[in-house]
């Protein structure tokens, strides 16, 4: 005889949901000839493979005690979620209990006798996603949110470890300055004692002599003893002076191993914000950290930038993700790029064409080009170039103009041409970029180089002083060539200096107050918003000078190759002071530099500064990279 199941075991054989769901069922006979109830309406959220457990409120009290007797059986219709249509089944009563929370309302075990197999499948199937749905769902949850913990700490601890960084090195860059101030002083004193002891050992050696012609002796000893007296009391003097200048000079050289260090890091890490900013999709980078209103704007020019700085570092993968951009996706007028691409989808920005930006992303293809000897890219250098002929055919003195349909003509612009006519000449060996680039010089020598107060004018008559011209004369056409053009690298060089040089409070985003030198867009006294240091033309005036400084080498004038580099050197420095670290949670704190000391203020050029005093800018954390690093992104390096 067949053991029965108790009750209580066969709760064993149901799975239990988290919800419920309607059954509809009528009470059969038990030979299932005759209905003995109207549909009735019952609840389930206990589920097996051989049956269900249902739940049924006010069955009326005889039908309850044919079903505790086992003598009949139950027509389903199971509305399952997972299927349009319910589910019918033929099933017998196992067990029957009383609710003991509620009167007339019952809890009925059910085999199966009918049921179609594909459909017991799904129910089950149903009952084990639910009965594993929510744990699994917890647990992911659990584990997101404990990587979200995880991954916020290691952020902070990365964020906070960064910001000490910048923070060290700007510490660092102040004492160093108050030591070098400290020195300077001390010299002055030390050369004041020198001049007051040698003034006295003058006098002492005149009376000694007059003392040897047979002078009056007892008049002289006296004299000659007090001033002896007074030279040793200065040479004592000087020897505490020379010891304190001695220890300076050792605290200021201990300074600068861990300035050197210092700066090494934050290179690196401002490297990092290049590196963390590009969009993975696009492969463009946000030119404006921080600038609402140009928020996700990628420059082309900026792109050119971060560009090159991919490739000098080697960063082959990423600085190709960007030449896939240009080459496939981004939409171009004429042939001709854009000024500036969204960074998220890359469509355009501004339906801007200029000729400069175009011109730069053709010599970072050329300086990619050289350093891999990948050719693939080439061809939109040289279309890049082909459309900048066709504008310089347009020109009776063989200039570059401001883009098509734009009459005015930049000295930047012509630079840029000049130096990428000659790289693609030296890539390819084609006479034609030797045409277009001798063609460009002649139209700067012609409309930029003529005026003898002002070195270099801004463009084609226009003689606004831009910073940016002189460093990239340097850069683009090189000190040698100007030479032999008639022009004086070095006057050019000192009257930058001497005109866009500026010293200012810079207001750090702690609020910390610094003084700043370096390179303004434009002379002070043409602007009515005082001195503003711009990182980028900054950087490039340091790389102007460290080209100054291997031209001066080359000829063995090392004095002169020196102070040219004590100079980029220290204006380096300088910038070392304006790094802040990145606002945004992508950044991580990593370091980079704004575009200028002031937010939106006047170039002087036409443009404003981005808005905002933490907005990090690729084109000048870039270009102080280059500065950094000697590398010259107007030259192809053999």
């Amino acid at each position: 005889m067949q053991k029965k199941d108790h009750p209580k075991q066969e709760h064993r054989k149901y799975i239990r949901l988290n919800s419920v769901f309607p059954v509809q069922f009528r009470i059969l006979s038990l030979d299932g000839k005759r209905f003995l109830s109207d549909w009735l309406q019952g609840f389930t959220n206990n589920i097996g493979r051989g049956g269900i457990c249902l739940s049924v409120n006010n069955l009326n009290t005889g039908l309850a005690q044919i079903l505790k007797d086992q003598q009949a059986k139950i027509s389903l219709e199971i509305e399952m979620p997972i299927t349009r249509n319910p589910i019918s089944a033929l099933a017998r009563v196992v067990w029957m209990e009383d609710a003991v929370s509620e009167a007339n309302r019952y809890i009925i075990g059910l085999s199966y006798e009918e049921i179609d197999r594909s459909q017991n499948n799904k129910i089950v199937r149903y009952a084990w996603t639910k009965k594993t749905f929510v744990p699994a769902v917890l647990s992911v949850i659990i584990m997101l949110g404990l990587g979200f913990v995880l991954n916020s700490f290691i952020n902070i601890k990365l964020i906070n470890g960064n910001k000490a960084l910048v923070e060290q090195l700007v510490k660092i860059l102040q004492e160093s300055s108050i030591a070098k101030q400290k020195i300077k002083e001390i010299a002055k004193d030390r050369q004041d004692l020198q001049i007051k002891i040698q003034a006295l050992q003058s006098r002492i050696h005149t009376l000694e002599g007059e003392k040897a012609k047979g002078e009056e002796i007892k008049q002289l000893n006296p004299q000659i003893k007090k001033l002896t007296g007074e030279k040793d009391a200065l040479q004592e003097q000087l020897i505490a002076i020379q010891r304190r200048e001695n220890a300076v000079t050792e605290e200021l050289l201990c300074l600068d191993k861990r300035k050197a260090t210092l700066e090494k890091a934050n290179l690196d890490k401002m490297y990092g914000w290049l590196q963390a900013h590009q969009n993975p999709r696009t492969g463009l980078i946000m030119s404006f950290e921080g600038d609402s209103d140009i928020e996700n704007w990628a420059f082309t020019y900026d792109q050119a930038l971060a560009l090159q700085a991919y490739i000098n570092c080697s960063d082959l993968e990423r600085a190709r993700k960007m030449l896939d951009f240009f080459q496939k996706r981004a939409k171009t007028i004429d042939g001709r790029f854009l000024n500036a691409y969204y960074v998220n989808d890359g469509t355009p920005a501004e339906y801007v064409v200029h000729s400069g930006p175009n011109i730069w992303l053709g010599i970072a293809i050329a300086q990619y080009t050289k350093r891999t000897q990948d050719f693939n890219y080439l061809n939109l250098a040289e279309d890049i170039a082909q459309a900048t002929i066709y504008l310089q055919n347009r020109d009776a003195d063989g200039g570059i103009p401001g883009g098509p349909n734009i009459e005015w003509y930049s000295t930047e612009h012509n630079l840029d041409a000049y130096a990428f006519f000659n790289m693609l000449y030296k890539i390819t060996g084609k006479q034609e970029y030797v045409r277009a680039r001798d063609k460009v010089l002649g139209w700067l020598v012609k409309h930029t180089y003529d005026k003898i107060d002002i070195p270099i004018k801004r463009g084609k008559g226009d003689s606004t002083i831009a910073t940016d011209t002189y460093a990239w004369s340097i850069a683009a056409i090189g000190p040698e060539k100007l030479e032999q053009l008639g022009m004086n690298p070095d006057r050019i060089i000192e009257f930058a200096e001497q005109n866009c040089s500026v010293e200012v409070t810079y207001v750090r985003p702690e609020s910390q107050n610094i003084k700043i030198k370096g390179f303004d867009f434009a002379p002070q006294r043409h602007v009515a918003r005082g001195g503003v240091v711009s990182s980028e033309w900054t950087a490039q005036m340091v790389l102007a000078f460290k080209i100054m400084a291997d031209f001066y080498y080359k000829k063995g004038m090392i004095a002169k190759a020196r102070s040219y580099e004590l100079k980029g050197d220290a204006y380096l420095a300088e910038l070392g002071n304006m790094i802040i670290s990145s606002p945004s949670p992508s950044g991580q704190g990593e370091s980079c530099l704004p575009y200028a000391t002031q937010d939106y203020v006047d170039t002087g050029h036409g443009w404003m500064t981005p808005k905002g005093n933490r907005t990090g800018s690729v084109a000048g954390t870039a270009y102080t990279i280059f500065a950094y690093y000697k590398y010259n992104p107007l030259e192809l390096k053999e």
